[in-house]
């Protein structure tokens, strides 16, 4: 349990878990093709605009595209919030999900550096965002038969992050959370040549500021980090949502040239930027990904 909260906080992640847990129980009665978009539907609707996502969305776009259209924003905004729910469900419904990623085709110039990788028995470190479905992806390998370890951060809601984590488990490869014995474990599995997955599109307080999408954004240079230290490739990889709202395109990028933290770092922000540009509703608006303090942003440009 956070330390950090307080007992009404608790209470409220309870009754939140619960209702929660109940929402996706019932949905996982209902078939595939139907769950999936229900389930966004609902959080499109519902949940999102009671706790606040929708507005934070909304927010987060006027930021970053003042001079576009209002209405275009809140398409957006719910575009987002609906990819947030679908991605929830498919997240429950392991075997499912396993099995239509595992007959997917993965593209992309990657899908060779890790082949390669793998083979000379070296690590490599795939990268990616709150984008679209990224456990889709991971499913996608793991489906081929990498074993694909990912590092999270730890939920606030305690009792929500239990159940979640066992999913992210259920998908194979082992899961780290942040922090000394995450860390660990995750070193010894790169050591090993194993993969891994991170997503670096969040908030971390303290770290370097770079340009995101056209402003400044604490962002994290630990993935570039790593693979410079155990000279593991670092491949920017997405699933792109289809049109159909259930099926994934699945794109390995070619792996980041060496060079330094910062520039590495720098290439995999602007290769997240151009999927959000070009799929602006399936990136997660919900972040405060431009907050470098306590409600606060940066508004100008990095120069």
């Amino acid at each position: 349990m956070a330390k950090d909260r307080t007992g009404g906080q608790i209470a409220a992640d309870f009754f939140a878990n619960l209702v929660l847990r109940f929402l996706i129980g019932l949905a996982l009665i209902l078939p595939y093709e139907t769950r999936v978009p229900l389930m966004g539907f609902l959080t499109r609707r519902l949940i999102a605009p009671l706790v606040g996502y929708r507005r934070r969305a909304r927010d987060n776009l006027a930021m970053i595209w003042p001079d576009m259209l209002e209405a275009d924003r809140h398409a957006i905004a719910d575009a987002c919030c609906d990819n947030a729910g679908r991605t929830l469900i498919e997240n429950y419904s392991t075997r499912t999900l396993m099995a239509r990623m595992a007959q997917t085709p993965i593209e992309g110039p990657g899908l060779a550096a890790l082949e390669a990788a793998q083979a000379a028995g070296k690590p490599a470190i795939l990268v990616s965002g709150h984008f679209g479905n990224y456990e889709a992806a991971r499913a996608a390998l793991v489906g081929r038969g990498y074993q694909i370890g990912g590092l999270y951060r730890p939920m606030k809601n305690a009792f929500f992050n239990d159940h979640y984590v066992r999913t992210m488990e259920a998908f194979g490869g082992p899961v780290f959370p942040q922090g000394r014995q995450g860390t660990a474990g995750f070193v010894r599995h790169l050591k090993s040549g194993g993969q891994l997955v991170l997503l670096f599109d969040q908030n971390v307080h303290g770290a370097k500021l770079m340009n995101f999408l056209g402003k400044r954004a604490a962002t994290a240079t630990s993935a570039a980090e790593l693979a410079l230290r155990y000279d593991a490739a670092l491949i920017p990889f997405y699933a792109t949502r289809k049109p159909d709202g259930t099926s994934f395109e699945i794109t390995l990028e070619a792996p980041v040239p060496v060079s330094n933290p910062v520039t590495m770092t720098e290439a995999l922000n602007d290769s997240l930027a151009a999927r959000i540009i070009a799929h602006p509703g399936q990136w997660f608006w919900i972040h405060r990904r431009w907050r470098v303090a306590k409600d606060h942003y940066i508004n100008e440009a990095d120069s």
